[in-house]
């Protein structure tokens, strides 16, 4: 029984493809384009959102990063995505980063890359200014966190970490001032080097994103 995931070079895509890579999980890789119009069909049955990743296993669809990345741990019987005393903390770091450290990434990352990428309208700079403000607020209490720690949970990598993290091999477009928190700038190059996270797509078919244009 062959186990797909379905894939991008977007951010999301992304990460579900470096923890699957990161565990050495047993998946079958295929880059897709579900918004395709002449994909949308097909898609819309294992994803009504048409938004990837997606995982197909045994004929069902799991959709939604954080849910791929559970299974994939779970596939593997790998403590990533923490199954024991460190599960509540770990997921209160995932929680946490969607409505802060994540959320202010993503915002400057949509102004400064996916519109321009997509031609979904010129850039914001107000809302640049609000994801970088929060950027620094959410910063603060990150860099204090990881002050005294290698890892958000525990004493080795979890999801939290790759969670935390989504946006930030797009920081060349993003820009945002890492090496203003050394102890984030320490603990992403420790990520880096992890197997699986820089080069996800080494070996696979993936095409580029497109370019970006202003």
């Amino acid at each position: 029984m062959q186990t797909t995931l379905y894939f991008s070079r977007n951010p999301h895509p992304r990460l579900a493809v470096a923890v699957a890579r990161h565990l050495n999980a047993s998946v079958h890789f295929e880059w897709a384009a579900p918004l395709a119009p002449d994909q949308q069909a097909k898609f819309r049955k294992i994803n009504p959102n048409l938004r990837l990743p997606i995982l197909m296993e045994g004929g069902k669809s799991l959709w939604e990063t954080d849910a791929i990345a559970c299974r994939l741990s779970q596939m593997v019987g790998a403590n990533f995505w923490r199954m024991d005393e460190e599960l509540p903390d770990m997921i209160r770091w995932i929680s946490w980063a969607k409505n802060h450290f994540l959320l202010a990434c993503d915002m400057v990352h949509f102004e400064l890359g996916t519109k321009l990428r997509y031609k979904l309208g010129a850039r914001d700079e107000m809302e640049i200014q609000k994801g970088l403000d929060l950027f620094h607020q959410s910063s603060a209490i990150l860099a204090d966190h990881l002050s005294d720690r290698q890892w958000l949970v525990g004493n080795s990598p979890s999801y939290a970490d790759f969670r935390m993290a989504a946006f930030l091999p797009f920081n060349d477009i993003a820009k945002l001032p890492l090496e203003r928190y050394p102890e984030i700038d320490n603990w992403y190059g420790r990520i880096v080097a992890l197997t699986g996270w820089a080069d996800p797509f080494e070996g696979l078919s993936a095409p580029e994103l497109p370019p970006i244009s202003d």
